[in-house]
């Protein structure tokens, strides 16, 4: 595969997984689906987080406190995304919370409207996320902290990618399933990809067993999910790989808080 091949397709990523405007060049006479770029998603992930680890180390530098620039992070890495993975989350859990069977929940999710848990979903997520990165900048400092945010930015996109390839498709129609399924060896590569950024970035900052933790837990928390809505819906949707991204974060801050 050409360098040329893999930069036009992590570009393609990027304008799938987020907001940042790509030209259009990148997309016209392509026939590639969104499956066969799934290897580049890590790379995507950790660009796309790049401008909230950059506020957040220049906030830090600054003088204003861990938190706040914690939080201050979150809410440009969400605004970069256009919130897509915390959309996910919150249908996910309106879903799963309010749908009694599997046809109910799928309904729910479905239905553009936030209720409650996804409500709570959201709250939860956001603040997870913020005390835990600020704990990891209070730890290691403003440039570690900007770098962790990146490196779980690309495990958490290699997790999602691992839950697309172990469900099938719960519905026969919907984004999940337009977007093809991706092929078992490109899903390995993605993960690989993940846990290769993941250690580039983490072991110089904090170590190689605070890599290894956040890696270990984004793994235990994609597993976990995954069989849990196998369980209820038995299959994947957008929206479910949208919940495994932002609950692979959640658990791989929490690891990463705890190691360093």
């Amino acid at each position: 595969m050409r360098a040329t091949q893999i930069l036009n397709d992590v570009v393609r990523a990027i304008g799938f997984l987020s907001r940042i405007p790509v030209p259009p060049r990148y997309f016209e006479g392509r026939t590639t689906v969104i499956s066969d770029l799934v290897y580049v998603f890590p790379v995507a992930g950790a660009l796309i987080a790049l401008p909230g680890a950059v506020v957040l180390a220049l906030l830090m530098s600054f003088g204003l406190e861990p938190t706040p620039s914690a939080l201050i992070a979150i809410a440009v890495t969400t605004l970069v995304t256009g919130a897509l993975h915390e959309d996910g989350l919150s249908d996910t859990a309106d879903g799963i919370g309010g749908g009694r069977d599997r046809e109910k929940a799928l309904a729910i999710m479905r239905d553009s409207r936030i209720g409650s848990y996804g409500a709570l979903a959201l709250i939860l997520s956001v603040a997870i996320r913020a005390a835990t990165l600020a704990a990891i900048a209070t730890a290691t400092g403003p440039l570690a902290a900007g770098l962790a945010l990146m490196a779980v930015a690309a495990a958490s996109r290699g997790a999602m990618v691992w839950h697309w390839l172990s469900l099938p498709p719960a519905r026969r129609d919907g984004v999940a399933v337009s977007s093809g399924q991706p092929d078992d060896s490109v899903v390995h590569l993605a993960m690989a990809v993940g846990a290769a950024i993941v250690l580039a970035l983490v072991i110089p900052t904090a170590g190689f067993g605070a890599g290894l933790s956040l890696l270990v837990a984004t793994g235990l928390a994609a597993w976990a999910l995954t069989r849990y809505i196998r369980s209820r819906l038995g299959g994947h949707t957008g929206d479910t790989i949208g919940a495994t991204e932002q609950t692979a974060e959640m658990a791989a801050l929490l690891a990463l808080a705890l190691a360093t």
